[in-house]
């Protein structure tokens, strides 16, 4: 990565070599902005050096930087020192280097191979519902990430497993059978995962009505009673009951266990309807990843996991890593590593999740190489995966170091929790829908986009809208709980993906003004306002602010960067003439700052996924 300030770096450890006779390296030399109240332009801390050049701090900083000044003539034109903080002002001329260097660059950062595969799990839903909210935020966190890595060099391979069996699909797939009559999403114009998830939401339905008729029956009496803690309610009992009343009682739970047992065996009825029912599903997800522009390299199916890992578990009882109880159950003992005894196999020889995911860990190894592979997984699985990964170091997988869990907080709505049981869920569909006719609103109500034909605002409404949902996601970091607001999110004056847009449009609304025009030479620019100085600090540090982003997997980073530096230009576009500045140097000057500011929002919006239009 290219170290902008190198130069003034250099002249530092120069002027701490004639003053001092000491050689300190540049990474030693680290300088941070000057803090708004102090002068300067960036500081650097000496308490580091004060053991090796034997004096006060106020000492070393005054010497030093009166020594930098009469050396780096060129680009330093001042210092102060307040305490052991060496202040730095520079030059224009600086300044200019820099955005020269910038724009004479033909990437704004540094791509090449790193010669290392990545692989990024993510979505990986259901096939029982639709996607909604909280599949969003996991979605989002996985594309960004991935765009992120492979910004700065990585390979990225992008998967998800589809959880494609179980009870959960069986209770779709079994109202369908009583209670569809046939229906297809083609014949109801319902898209089909949300025709699939109605038919789970109608289970649900269908089993509390028939939970609660037997609560009134005698038999149900007669367990409550002899099944109670002590002064235990009724409602109490039953509220904690339900799972065991599925499982031993329930006509459709015992119909829907059936059918899971029948899918196991390999029956072709049950096998052809969960086929049928998940294409439906397939082709409904499908729809959603193309509206958010997002895709994937290879895809895993639970149907094919839910054996796999078994292998891992012999060779863990063959070296002792594992130990067999009994009852024939195999275990793992992780107490020393903080954590407790782990079920890895049940003692009819069945598989638990974690044996799948072992087993899936080491086919995505066998299959594509990657040493690294991170889990975007909501945060109630943080101890599944740490003990997923404790598992894979006792085992000494080659991988096992690389295993990270990009855990994330819930997403609520202002109106609380969703619960997807009940069909109280927020489609991803619907969502997508709402902020794209947000932004159609209020644009309406300026007045806005007139001349664009229809399909035009169509396409910038889109391109807006889902700017306003992804931002406003991706901006908070993964690990926080967020509440998100369809209409805060579109807010073309908050801290929003539409008003980042808003910065770029007004660059490209610069651009055609030119008409074609030529631009100056920016040499006989030299009294650099303070709002440009601000934009330069800025496209300064986003290659390392894509670095950090890409080491703690954090699109959050990206966002907010983002927004500071659309802020910046905004205050520099109401500051500062362009078009009619006052000379032509200086015109030339802003429009390429322009320019590489535009730049820069592309890019790094495009690493969250967002489309950058042309108007707004």
């Amino acid at each position: 990565m290219v170290d902008r300030l190198a130069e003034i770096k250099e002249v530092l450890q120069r002027a701490i070599r004639e003053a001092y006779d000491h050689e300190v390296t540049l990474d030693q030399l680290v300088l941070q902005e000057t803090k708004k109240e102090f002068d300067g332009d960036y500081t650097l801390v000496v308490f580091p050096f004060t053991r090796a050049l034997r004096a006060k701090p106020e000492v070393i900083a005054d010497t030093i930087g009166a020594k930098a000044v009469e050396i780096g003539a060129d680009h330093l034109a001042s210092y102060n020192v307040i305490k052991g903080f060496l202040n730095l002002e520079l030059k224009p001329s600086f300044w200019k280097s820099q955005l020269t260097a910038l724009n004479a660059a033909t990437k704004v950062v540094d791509d090449s191979p790193k010669g290392e595969r990545v692989l990024v799990e993510f979505s990986s839903p259901n096939t029982n519902k639709p996607l909604h909210l909280g599949h969003i935020r996991n979605i989002l966190l996985g594309w960004s990430t991935s765009q992120i890595l492979e910004s700065v060099g990585y390979e990225v391979v992008k998967t998800q497993v589809i959880n494609d069996r179980g009870i959960a699909i069986c209770k779709s797939m079994l109202a369908w059978q009583k209670y569809g009559a046939g229906a297809t999403p083609e014949s109801t114009g319902v898209k089909g995962d949300h025709f699939v998830g109605k038919y789970y939401i109608e289970f649900e339905n269908r089993f509390k009505e028939e939970y609660s008729a037997w609560q009134a029956t005698d038999a149900a009496t007669e367990v409550y009673k002899s099944g109670k803690k002590e002064e235990q309610t009724k409602e109490a009992f039953f509220k904690a009951y339900k799972n065991t009343y599925f499982n031993e009682y329930s006509d459709l739970g015992r119909k829907a266990k059936d059918m899971l047992l029948a899918w196991e065996s390999g029956d072709s009825e049950v096998k052809a309807l969960w086929s049928q029912m998940n294409g439906w599903v397939y082709d409904g997800f499908n729809t959603t990843y193309d509206a958010l522009g997002v895709s994937f390299d290879t895809l895993y199916y639970e149907s094919d996991t839910y054996l796999l890992g078994k292998d891992l578990i012999d060779q863990g009882l063959a070296d002792e890593s594992f130990y067999q109880k009994e009852d024939g159950s195999v275990w793992i003992d992780l107490t020393e590593q903080g954590l407790d005894h782990k079920i890895l196999l049940r003692s009819d020889g069945t598989s638990v999740y974690m044996t799948q995911d072992l087993g899936t860990a080491q086919k995505r190894y066998e299959d594509v190489s990657a040493k690294r592979m991170i889990y975007v997984v909501a945060d109630e699985q943080d101890y599944h995966f740490q003990v997923l990964f404790e598992i894979m170091k006792v085992l000494e997988a080659p991988y096992a170091d690389g295993m990270y869990h990009l855990s994330y907080g819930m997403v609520d709505l202002p109106s609380g929790r969703m619960k997807s049981r009940e069909g109280k869920v927020v489609d991803a569909d619907d969502l997508i829908k709402e902020v794209i006719d947000e932004v159609e609103k209020a644009a309406k109500e300026r007045g806005e986009l007139e001349g664009v034909t229809q399909e035009e605002r169509a396409e910038i409404y889109r391109k807006i809208g889902l700017a306003a949902l992804k931002f406003f996601i991706l901006k908070v970091n993964p690990k926080k709980r967020m509440i998100f607001n369809p209409e805060e999110s579109v807010d073309m004056q908050g801290q929003t993906g539409p008003y980042i847009q808003n910065a770029y449009v007004r660059i490209q609304s610069v651009k055609r003004r030119l008409e074609g025009e030529v631009a100056a030479d920016t040499a006989g620019y030299t009294a650099l306002d303070p709002t440009e100085i601000d934009l330069i600090k800025s496209l300064m540090l986003y290659a390392e602010e894509v670095n950090k982003a890409a080491e703690n997997y954090d699109p959050s980073t990206i966002a907010n960067y983002s927004y500071e530096l659309a802020k910046k230009y905004h205050k520099f576009y109401h500051d500062v003439r362009i078009l009619k500045a006052e000379s032509e140097s200086a015109k030339a000057f802003r429009l390429m700052l322009s320019d590489n500011v535009a730049k820069v929002l592309e890019h790094s919006m495009n690493l969250l996924g967002v489309e950058m239009p042309d108007r707004m």
